[in-house]
């Protein structure tokens, strides 16, 4: 049996994106008949998402790390990597990739795989020359969540070809829905049009964007509702942003959102947006096609991977409220046209992004590394 080690920030509410949400999902994925599983999370995690994971049989072990300044959260984590004589270490994001691949090697662990799940590659040139000298260096494989991150690597930050590993990723199948009825619970008379979106609340999301594209459609459509669900830093700036533009009541910021919850949430939406400056492959995206919800979406990063512009839902530039205004209109006006777009997207995304693909291949890629190391 082979000990793997996923390696996160946190799991918390409040820092709880993609990356984080993925790093937990492999976690409880992959097979326990084959893997002594655990999880580290790099600070404190509490919430549903750390508690499914203990409840999936997954050691969730927290360092506690108080800052960057703190060092023995590393010598904590090193001790474990060696007591465990753990087989794999995979870790998530960039302060993870940097220190895990650091520590791992330290450690001596014999595969250490680094995932990036998406930033700018604007400015930061620490951030660049980390990645390429000690990640891109130390992992024995570097792996990016679209194509586009991957070109980005080796180009911009100039990690070898040869360490940068595509690897599309996928979700599991959506909850059940509960059978609650949200636009009645929030008062919501049931022909009023209602877009949103499922998101962590970080400047990234481009929320004011979406604010701005409502305040465009609120001319026509005076009763239209905007459901925001997350929570992170963003929350009062977008907040601000409605009052100014006059839309305050329309749009609605419901907090942090359970990930079982998500399915009655998208129920309720007519169309789901993605307003992002930039993506990876977004774990929203692929859950608006899999609950058959309508999207539009900023064809940035490897969004255009999963959404074909007028096969599977619509694009628009990134930073455009008035053509993601557009976008949602067209989708609101013609339920034909998001019905289709909306079938085809659901068939597409249990086809080509489920969580077992993933797992399959990460699991012949753990495979094949281990391999090598042995030759």
């Amino acid at each position: 049996m082979l000990t793997h080690v996923s390696m996160i920030d946190s799991l918390s509410p409040d820092n709880l994106g993609g990356g984080e949400r993925l790093a937990a999902l492999i976690a409880m994925e992959l097979d326990p008949a084959r893997y002594r599983r655990i999880l580290v999370s790099t600070r404190p995690s509490h919430g549903p998402v750390a508690d499914q994971v203990r409840a999936a049989g997954v050691r969730l072990v927290e360092l506690q790390r108080s800052g960057r300044a703190a060092v023995r959260p590393w010598a904590e984590l090193r001790r474990l990597l060696r007591s465990e004589r753990v087989d794999i270490v995979h870790a998530h994001k960039f302060g993870s990739n940097v220190w895990g691949t650091l520590v791992g090697r330290l450690a001596r662990v014999p595969v250490v795989v680094a995932h990036e799940h998406t930033w700018s590659y604007e400015g930061q040139p620490l951030r660049r020359f980390l990645d390429r000298e000690l990640v891109g260096r130390g992992a024995d494989a570097f792996l990016a969540v679209s194509r586009e991150d991957r070109r980005r690597m080796i180009e911009i930050e100039g990690v070898k070809p040869e360490k940068a590993v595509f690897l599309p990723i996928g979700i599991p199948p959506l909850p059940r829905r509960t059978g609650r009825d949200l636009r009645a619970e929030l008062g919501i008379p049931p022909d009023a049009p209602v877009i949103g979106t499922v998101c962590a609340l970080r400047p990234q999301k481009a929320l004011g964007v979406l604010v701005r594209a409502a305040a465009q459609l609120r001319a026509a459509r005076p009763d239209l509702v905007v459901l925001i669900a997350g929570g992170g830093p963003e929350e009062e700036p977008v907040r601000a942003l409605a009052q100014e533009l006059g839309v305050a009541e329309n749009v609605r910021l419901l907090g942090f959102w359970p990930p079982d919850d998500v399915p009655d949430l998208l129920a309720a939406l007519d169309v789901a947006v993605n307003s992002s400056d930039f993506e990876g492959s977004p774990l929203g995206i692929m859950e608006f096609m899999a609950a058959g919800t309508p999207v539009v979406a900023t064809a940035v990063g490897g969004t255009p991977d999963l959404i074909e512009d007028g096969a599977d839902g619509l694009l628009v530039p990134r930073g455009d409220h008035v053509a993601l205004a557009a976008g949602i209109e067209r989708l609101l006006a013609d339920r034909e046209l998001a019905a289709r777009l909306a079938s085809s997207a659901r068939d597409k995304q249990a086809r080509e992004f489920s969580l077992a693909a993933l797992v399959g291949r990460l699991d012949g890629l753990y495979a094949d590394l281990l391999a090598r190391k042995r030759r």
